[in-house]
C-alpha cells in the first residue's frame, strides 16, 4: 500500500484521538460527572478510522451505544461528544442524548442507538436514498457481532443485495455481545461467511490493523460509490474495557484472555510499524500525542464550564404525532 506520511500519521492522530478521549470519558464517568452510560471504544479504534478515512461529510454513517469512536472519525468535535456525555446544552445532541444517541448531520453522523439492529436498515435506508437521488453517496453501518443474529441483519443485508445499494456494513466482531461470547450464541462465528447468501461482496480482516480497515473500505467504498452494490467487512477486534463503565469485566472472560488482546492494541503496533517502515519518527508521534493532549483537556474543560440544557427548552427538537 503506498501512501504519504501525512496519509500514515492522519490514521494514527485519529486513533490516537479517539483512545485520549475515551479515557478522558472513562475517568469522567468515575468522577461522576457523565450521568448516565458510557460505553467507550477502547481497543476498536482501527476500524472507524479505517473506515471513515473514504468517507464524506454527505456520506450516512448509523451505530450503536458504543459509537463514540465512530462519531470522532465522521468528524464530530471531541468539545461537542464530552459535553454531550455531560448533558451540556453545548453537546452534540444538545445534551439530551447521552452516549448513546449521538447526532450531527452536519458530518453525516445520523444516530447512535442502543437498540441491537436498527443501524442496519437505516444504513440501508440511506444507500436506496442514495440511489433515488443518484447523489454518489453511501451508506454505513457499524454494529457488534450480536447484531448478526438479528433479523434486521437478515432484512437489511439481503434488500441492500437485491438492490446494489450502496451500502457497507461494517461487523466489529469483539467476541462478546455484551457478556454473552459469540461462539455460545451462534454454531459460525464467522460473519462475512454469511454475504455468500445474500450473494454480496465481503471480507474479513484483522480489526486491530488499521491499514487492513483501510484497504478493505477503500475497496468497499469504491464498490458502492461505482454502483456495484453492497459490502460486508468484518473487523476481527475486541473491547478491554467492561461492556461499560461501573460494569463488573470478570466472570464471562478471563484476565489472561484481555491480556493477550491489549498486546495487539491497534495504537501502539500501528506506531511500531510506522518506526520499522522508516514512514515516521519518534519526534513526529510526540507532536502527535502533545496535540491530542491539548485537544481533549480543551474538550473536558469546555464540557465542565457548559451550561446544562434550559429546561424551558424541554419542548425544543422533538415532534409529535
Amino acid at each position: 500500500m503506498s501512501m504519504s506520511k501525512d496519509q500514515y500519521l492522519a490514521l494514527y492522530r485519529q486513533m490516537l484521538e479517539i483512545r485520549r478521549t475515551e479515557e478522558a470519558l472513562a475517568k469522567s464517568h468515575q468522577a461522576g460527572l457523565i450521568h448516565g452510560a458510557c460505553h467507550t471504544y477502547v481497543g476498536e479504534e482501527a476500524i472507524a478510522t479505517g473506515v471513515c478515512a473514504h468517507l464524506m461529510h454527505k456520506d450516512a454513517v448509523f451505530s450503536t451505544h458504543r459509537g463514540h469512536g465512530h462519531a470522532l472519525a465522521k468528524g464530530v468535535p471531541p468539545r461537542e461528544l464530552v459535553a454531550e456525555l455531560f448533558g451540556r446544552a453545548t453537546g452534540v445532541s444538545r445534551g439530551r442524548g447521552g452516549s448513546m444517541h449521538l447526532f450531527s448531520p452536519e458530518v453525516g453522523m445520523m444516530g447512535t442507538s442502543g437498540i441491537v439492529g436498527p443501524c442496519i436498515l437505516q444504513a440501508t435506508g440511506a444507500g436506496y436514498s442514495s440511489k433515488l437521488l443518484n447523489n454518489g453517496t453511501v451508506g454505513v453501518a457499524f454494529f457488534g457481532d450480536g447484531a448478526s443474529n438479528n433479523g434486521a441483519f437478515h432484512e437489511g443485508l439481503n434488500l441492500a443485495a437485491i438492490w446494489d445499494l450502496p451500502v457497507i456494513f461494517v461487523c466489529e466482531n469483539n467476541m462478546y455481545a455484551t457478556e454473552v461470547a459469540f461462539s455460545y450464541a451462534t454454531r459460525n462465528t464467522e460473519v462475512a461467511e454469511r454475504a455468500q447468501t445474500y450473494g454480496m461482496a465481503a471480507c474479513a480482516v484483522d480489526g486491530n490493523d488499521v491499514l487492513a480497515v483501510y484497504q478493505a473500505a477503500e475497496e468497499a467504498v469504491s464498490r458502492a460509490r461505482a454502483g456495484k452494490g453492497p459490502t460486508l467487512i468484518e473487523g476481527k477486534t475486541y473491547r478491554t474495557r467492561a461492556h461499560a463503565e461501573g460494569m463488573r469485566d470478570a466472570g464471562y472472560r478471563t484476565a489472561e484472555e484481555v491480556e493477550v488482546w491489549k498486546k495487539r492494541d491497534p495504537i501502539s503496533n500501528y506506531r511500531d510499524k510506522l518506526l520499522q517502515m522508516g514512514a515516521a519518527s519518534e519526534a513526529d508521534f510526540e507532536q502527535i500525542e502533545a496535540d491530542v493532549k491539548a485537544l481533549v483537556d480543551e474538550a473536558v474543560e469546555f464540557a465542565k464550564n457548559s451550561p446544562y440544557p434550559d429546561p424551558a427548552t424541554a419542548s425544543q427538537y422533538i415532534y409529535s404525532q
